[in-house]
């Protein structure tokens, strides 16, 4: 199981506000190039985002259903594509004025499952090192444009 960590200096709500947030996937998870809800009912359990996933001259769709939610705490999605299909889980926790999130992914279907082994758990972890970052970005970007709107004219 590949795992990753990140230290955000925002609230669990703030992160949560955007791990909740079906629109703001492709800004923060690597690889996705496009998202959409499918049902407006994201990040409920059962619900699903479509989504482009883009690497290099490869393009492919895929979906991602909600499997277990528990906002501003947990959040566990089965990615699904023509490979098969990924657990991902999220868990955000509140660390001093900061929130620690959590991720873990591993390979659940497909083809990929029985080759799945460290070199392919680095891969993953270099990913989500990535991921988290960006999605540190997206945080610090949604609480700048709060900010923004309560500090306008009203």
């Amino acid at each position: 199981m590949a795992q990753w960590h990140r230290l955000i200096d925002a609230s669990p709500a703030h992160v949560w506000s955007v791990l909740g947030d079906g629109e703001l996937y492709a800004r923060w998870v690597v690889g996705t190039h496009e998202t959409w809800e499918r049902d407006d009912m994201w990040p409920a359990e059962g619900a699903e985002l479509g989504y482009t996933l883009k690497l290099g001259p490869w393009i492919t769709e895929g979906r991602t259903v909600s499997r277990i939610c528990e906002p501003e705490h947990r959040l566990e999605l089965e990615a699904v594509n023509g490979l098969g299909s990924a657990r991902i889980g999220f868990r955000t926790l509140r660390w001093g004025d900061g929130c620690l999130v959590l991720v873990d992914e591993h390979p659940l279907r497909g083809p990929v499952t029985p080759l799945h082994n460290t070199a392919l758990d680095a891969l993953i972890r270099w990913r989500h090192r990535h991921m988290l970052a960006r999605l540190e970005r997206a945080v610090a970007e949604k609480a700048g444009a709060r900010e923004d709107t309560s500090r306008a004219p009203g």
